[in-house]
Order: structure tokens, then sequence, then C-alpha cells
């Protein structure tokens, strides 16, 4: 699939596609603490995509890091996700962290993935068909990662860009995380943010649980002059940063990647520069 975002109105006619598969990437809790108002239930046979204790390396000691290629492809096809699905992937918070499930895949190399633009919440209000959250099983998939390395970078690689400037360094955490005007949430954090990157809040380009415009987006994403410079997209644990490189792939064509240790891993490593 060509575009990276669907309505609800989209998902609701094509709700009976053999091949199609609704994944709940919700998370239960968030750096901010934000709430969603639906707990509890989900979209009518959506099937739970967990970000934090299953699509992630419990053994790394940062949080919401990718889990290998092995690992992704044996939990996909626990949930029944084939070569062949096209899989839907939304949040109870409307648009949070269902753009990094939806970036997951294009790191394991699978491209027909959709975010549900606004999510549960706006599934909800339309009145859309929901049901209790429970475990269930499925038929085992065919799913199969390929690992893309341009699609994520470490911190070896935002290290040597300092100095060789060849990508922009787009940063989704607020303004005042951005400045070290506030305290890091997580404890041992340094305040500041990756020299030569640019500010770039994920609440900026939503609304209400969904992207803005596309003409809203434009304004605010083309003020930043970005040419065709590779983009690598930041926040505080790789989890918002997705937002803003969502909002960047729906305007423009530049290489992506994510950094996926983020502020969490700058953070808390002396050895590595910070500006404030």
């Amino acid at each position: 699939m060509k575009k990276p975002l669907v309505s609800v109105e989209w998902l609701q006619e094509n709700i009976n596609d053999p091949k199609l598969i609704v994944l709940d990437a919700s998370v239960k809790n968030t750096i901010a603490n934000i709430e969603t108002d639906y707990p509890g239930i989900q979209i009518k046979d959506a099937r739970f995509f967990d970000i934090k204790n299953v699509f992630s390396d419990k053994e790394n000691n940062l949080p919401n890091t990718l889990p290998s290629p092995e690992a992704f492809t044996t939990e996909c096809r626990k949930l029944g996700i084939n070569k062949d699905s096209i899989v839907v992937v939304y949040d109870n918070l409307g648009i949070y962290s269902s753009p990094r499930g939806w970036w997951m895949f294009h790191i394991m190399g699978f491209n027909n993935v959709v975010v549900l633009d606004g999510g549960l919440p706006t599934w909800v209000k339309k009145g859309l068909e929901t049901e209790p959250k429970e475990v269930k099983e499925y038929t085992t998939g065919d799913f199969t990662a390929k690992y893309q390395n341009d699609y994520v970078v470490d911190k070896g690689d935002i290290f040597k860009n300092i100095e060789e400037k060849q990508s922009l360094v787009l940063d989704a955490r607020s303004k005042a995380r951005f400045y070290a005007e506030v305290p890091e949430p997580r404890t041992g954090s340094r305040s500041g943010h990756i020299p030569n990157s640019i500010s770039l809040p994920y609440t900026l380009l939503i609304k209400d649980g969904k992207f803005l415009l596309k003409s809203e987006l434009e304004k605010i994403i083309n003020e930043f002059n970005l040419s065709d410079s590779p983009l690598v997209f930041t926040c505080g644990s790789g989890m918002t940063a997705c937002i803003i490189l969502l909002a960047c792939q729906l305007i423009n064509k530049n290489k992506k990647s994510l950094y996926d240790g983020s502020w969490a891993e700058w953070g808390q490593e002396n050895g590595l520069p910070i500006s404030t």
C-alpha cells in the first residue's frame, strides 16, 4: 500500500477483507502520563501488538528498542500475520504508539502496513463496533522479517553526523525538554538535545488524536527547509519520533530513518555531546 494513513471510513469499508489484519498497538503507560478514555476495549477482531512487552528487546536496558528480526518474525506469526496480509495499526490515544508499530514493520521489510488516523477514539465516536480486550490464539502465519539497515541508525551514526552533517536530525520531544528548560522524566538522563538537531514536537502535528490536514503539515514542516536531505528522527525512547516521521512521509520523499536509542540512550551517556 502506498499511502501510510487510512481513515476509519476506509477501515469500515474494508474490515471484512480476509487478508486484512487490525493490530492494536496501544501502550498502557506513556512518559507524559497520557491516559486513554477507552481502556479495556478494542476494535472488533483486533489483535494486540504489544510494543512494550513483546515487540521490543527485553534484554536491552533502554525502553522500546527493536527486537531481533527473528523475534519479530516469531511474534508476527503468532498473531497470524502472513506475507500477503494487509496490516492496519491503531492505538487508543488516536495517534501515539501506532506510528511506531507502522515503522517497525517497514524496518522489518514489510510495507503493506498503514496507520488508522484517529485510532480507537475516532472509531468509537463514529459508533463503530468494539469488543472487550481478550487474549486469543490465531492460526500461525508465514510472515518473514527482512531487516532494513537503512531505516534505523545508532548512536555511532548520530555522533558521526554531528561533524559530517549529512542528515538532518528531527527531535519530537517538547521544546521545554529540547532546550533543557525542564528536567528529563527519566532518572539519570541529562537535559538538552543532540547538537545540530531540530526541534519538531509531535504535538504540533496532531489535533484531537488525528494528523493535521496535509496542507497544514506541509506549512509546518516546510518551514525547516528540509530540501532533499536524509532525515533522522529521535525523541525520548523512539516512540513519538515515529509520529513526526510519518507526518514527513505524508509530504516528502526524503530518505528517513529512526534513531532507536533516542534520548533514553544519548542523554544517559556522559561521553556523548549535548546542546541546550
